[in-house]
């Protein structure tokens, strides 16, 4: 029988640094570092197969991210290849500074006809155009770095589960919401409005904790006297800090939360907003400090796609509010020329847009 699986081909270090386009002296650094493990010929020279080529673009691609060869050798220590994930990084870094380049270009055309036309442009708007034509991607990279960490596979570690006791509690969100921490079977159970069961996470450290059913972790704040004040949720590629409250607050919140529920008493301002950011988004001319930072971050990497698909709805005709949902967003039906949608729009204490998403309807 012949035998057709594809043979692994085999480069020395001089021909892999060729067509890479590194040198032999970067993957001897590499080695040292114990990132790289070449295998060895009877005489002792390193060849790269495809397994060596596969992790050394992993090293690549946390490298691009400014991570120090320490910090990427923690990362891989113990760890299969993961060439998709790596892949998913530059995907992201790719997307964003192309979104990024085609926002900025049609903003300069713009701005350049209108100077053909004889206009003239404002402060505001000189403002927005130098920054979005003078761009950098130093956060996104920080955003595709934190994924990566978030993403890395995780081990759950022995803990005495009566030292679970004091991070049982409620922590109000600084964009609004309220997370409930409970205590069961020896394991902490995490909710929040936008969950509609409790989840539990794994303890991978002291303080520090995992999902085992997704790549999100939570990390608890405490005080030098041992006092847990907050946690951290980690998720894709964003940080969010919830500090802590009593359950007098707690009932408070939820109370308030409820009673715009059960009553439709929309946030203030909500409808007027939703139709500045609408009409924004679909002229390209958005001003993203409207949002917090996250979300900001969400929507700039994706723009390019945000805009084709809003422009390809027409104008819109209609817009009535619904109601609230569960998470406290507002609820509007918004008819476009060519589309029927559901838009829902959540606000931060200070104002801010905390989310924002849309579906189609019938």
């Amino acid at each position: 029988m012949i035998d057709s699986a594809p043979k692994d081909e085999l480069l020395t270090a001089a021909e892999c640094a060729a067509r890479i386009g590194l040198t032999v002296r970067a993957l001897r650094v590499y080695e040292r570092h114990r990132l790289l493990a070449p295998k060895r010929t009877e005489k002792g020279w390193r060849l790269y197969g495809a397994a060596e080529i596969a992790r050394l673009h992993e090293i690549l691609a946390l490298k691009q991210l400014g991570l120090s060869l320490s910090r990427i050798a923690a990362l891989l220590e113990g760890r299969a290849n993961d060439l998709d994930r790596a892949l998913a990084i530059q995907e992201a870094a790719l997307s964003a500074l192309r979104s990024r380049a085609e926002r900025g270009y049609s903003l300069v055309a713009a701005a350049r006809a209108r100077l053909r036309a004889g206009d003239v442009l404002s402060v505001t708007e000189l403002v927005t155009l130098a920054k979005e034509a003078h761009m950098t991607e130093s956060s996104f990279d920080a955003i595709a770095q934190r994924r990566y960490e978030q993403a890395r596979p995780r081990k759950p570690i022995e803990i005495d589960p009566a030292a679970l006791e004091k991070y049982v509690g409620h922590y109000k969100s600084e964009v609004g919401f309220v997370w409930d921490v409970s205590l069961k079977n020896d394991k902490l159970y995490f909710k929040n409005p936008g969950w509609p069961v409790a989840n539990y996470a794994l303890p991978e450290g002291e303080h520090q904790f995992f999902f085992p059913r997704w790549p999100s972790q939570v990390t608890f704040g405490v005080s030098p006297e041992g006092a847990v004040e907050s946690l951290t949720y980690h998720s894709g590629g964003f940080e969010n800090v919830a500090h802590r409250i009593d359950a007098a607050e707690a009932e408070r919140e939820a109370a308030i939360l409820a009673h715009r529920i059960r009553n439709k008493i929309p946030n203030p301002g909500s409808e007027e907003l939703l139709r500045r950011v609408i009409a924004s988004l679909q002229s390209g001319n958005v001003d993203f400090t409207q949002f917090i930072d996250s979300l900001s971050a969400r929507l700039q990497l994706g723009f390019s796609v945000v805009f084709e698909e809003l422009a390809a709805k027409g104008a819109v005709q209609t817009l009535a509010f619904r109601g609230v949902g569960p998470v406290g967003g507002d609820v509007y039906d918004v008819k476009f020329e060519n589309e029927n949608t559901e838009w829902r729009i959540g606000l931060a204490p200070d104002g801010l847009i905390r989310f924002l998403f849309w579906r189609s309807m019938p």
